[in-house]
């Protein structure tokens, strides 16, 4: 009997995973037509949010109120829709440089307001009111910074209450007394599915309530929620999903909002190649967060086995940018052979609406355990420093991109400028610029350095790394950003 039972539960939880997955896959079909053309950046700001808050408080179906305001008197709002009586609340972006799921919430809000999906949202605003409270730190995004202006860290001040943005974000929890919380983060690029060399594009997490990391109901809805989300993003990002270790940390929000009784779900929107703006990710965070809403009007979380959470892989953090494996290095003439790993890192410009890449070697060595969104095998290559060009040039803008490769070929990562103009923060050109009087110094690989030399082989300069990307130097192909300015 009991094993009819069991393989009767089975049955039900796969049909039910076989009807959301007709909806989740129309999502990801259509997702273009409801995609915030407006917000196609990371960094995001408060005032881009406030035409299109305008535009949903127009909208007779949406309540948008103000709820708070930031240290510096940014409006916190929070956007509602529906009718149900499951409360599912969902805040975005408590640190100011984590904007994936905020992106994505305006892309929820455009396809709760059109016409299309009738009978998929009639079940959900028939069963649920949704609330969200997009940008929680809108003065941290001001600064594209984690922490806001008062120093500090939102998701620890769920016990002290610091912060008015700590304030309001338990103040309407509390007000609501929700049954789904979905908190929304991104979290590093380089993290990896553990043992593996995917990224782990995104991390759940069911926060635990105590330090024995207790299992009550609310817990464990959260837990089958997110083993659903799981199965989504299997199919879209196979192997690039990661769960969060689950210490209780009695500061973080999440772990209290559990605690207060609200089924609280983390999501964390990690790396995924070549989408340095995370739209693809944001595509992913619409598609399994509404998928998740849709399962939960609809009950169906509650028939999936608790136990395949854990079958999850956890997150670890041992990613770079790009990896060399097997270069021979020479120290007094003597060769030996090093992995290489090197990350690259974003420094902002115009009041942080923008950025350039300052690369540096993260780790060297033996990183055999480690991998990269790219790799290279520089097996019967050797490092050699990459040497100032001789002529110097009247103004940078006189090197072309097809000389900047012929100098490169000949051994020249640095070209010698006079006027480089005062506010040139980096260079475009795949040569790093300097100055005339500037002092090239020896090339000595270690840990920290800007990653800038060539690869040799049998007498030719094969490739080139320069600010820590990777350039074939038989064609010039790569994918190059930016180099840097030394005066």
């Amino acid at each position: 009997m009991k094993i009819k039972f069991f393989t009767l539960m089975l049955l039900v939880a796969a049909v039910s995973f076989s009807q959301e997955s007709d909806i989740t896959e129309q999502l990801f079909e259509t997702y273009e037509n409801y995609k915030e053309p407006s917000l196609d950046k990371r960094r995001i700001k408060h005032h881009q949010l406030q035409p299109l808050l305008a535009k949903f408080r127009a909208n007779p179906f949406f309540t948008v109120k103000v709820v708070g305001k930031s240290i510096e008197g940014r409006d916190l709002s929070l956007v509602s829709i529906g009718r149900g009586k499951t409360n599912v609340y969902l805040w975005s972006q408590m640190h100011g440089n984590e904007p994936t799921a905020t992106q994505a919430i305006f892309d929820i809000f455009n396809f709760l307001s059109s016409d299309d999906f009738k009978d998929e949202k009639k079940e959900i605003l028939d069963n649920l009111t949704l609330h969200f409270l997009p940008m929680l730190n809108p003065d941290g995004a001001e600064r594209f910074q984690r922490r806001n202006v008062l120093g500090v860290d939102i998701n620890r001040d769920a016990l002290r209450l610091q912060s008015p943005e700590s304030q309001t974000l338990k103040r309407v929890r509390d007000s609501l007394n929700a049954d789904f919380g979905f908190n929304l983060h991104d979290q590093s690029t380089y993290y990896n599915a553990e043992r593996t060399e995917k990224p782990a594009t995104i991390s759940y997490l069911a926060p635990a309530y105590n330090y024995e990391k207790d299992i009550n109901e609310k817990r464990g809805n959260a837990m089958k929620v997110i083993v659903f989300m799981n199965n989504i993003i299997q199919k879209y990002a196979p192997g690039q999903v990661g769960r969060y270790n689950d210490d209780f940390e009695p500061r973080a929000f999440g772990d209290n909002i559990q605690k207060w009784g609200t089924s609280t779900i983390l999501i964390e929107s990690g790396g995924y190649a070549n989408d340095i703006e995370k739209q693809e990710i944001r595509k992913l965070n619409y598609v399994s967060i509404l998928s998740a809403i849709y399962t939960i009007a609809k009950g169906n979380y509650a028939d999936i086995p608790l136990e395949d959470y854990e079958k999850i892989p956890e997150n670890d953090r041992k990613l770079f940018d790009l990896k060399i494996t097997n270069a021979t290095y020479e120290i007094n003439g003597k060769p030996y052979i090093l992995d290489i790993g090197m990350n690259r890192l974003e420094v902002p410009i115009e009041e942080s609406t923008d950025f350039w890449y300052s690369s540096r070697v993260i780790d060297q060595g033996d990183l055999s355990t480690y991998y990269g969104y790219e790799t290279f095998d520089a097996s019967g290559y050797t490092i050699r420093a990459g040497k100032a060009a001789p002529e110097i040039l009247k103004m940078p803008s006189e090197l072309k991109a097809n000389e900047a490769l012929e100098l490169l070929q000949k051994g020249y990562a640095y070209a010698r400028s006079k006027n480089i103009p005062s506010d040139w923060l980096d260079f475009k050109m795949p040569m790093h610029l300097i100055s005339p009087g500037y002092e090239l110094p020896e090339l000595n690989l270690e840990v920290g350095i800007n990653p800038t030399f060539l690869l040799e082989k049998n007498g030719l300069y094969e490739y080139a790394i320069i600010n820590g990307f990777l350039i074939d130097l038989k064609n010039g192909e790569g994918n190059f950003k930016n180099s840097m300015i030394y005066r």
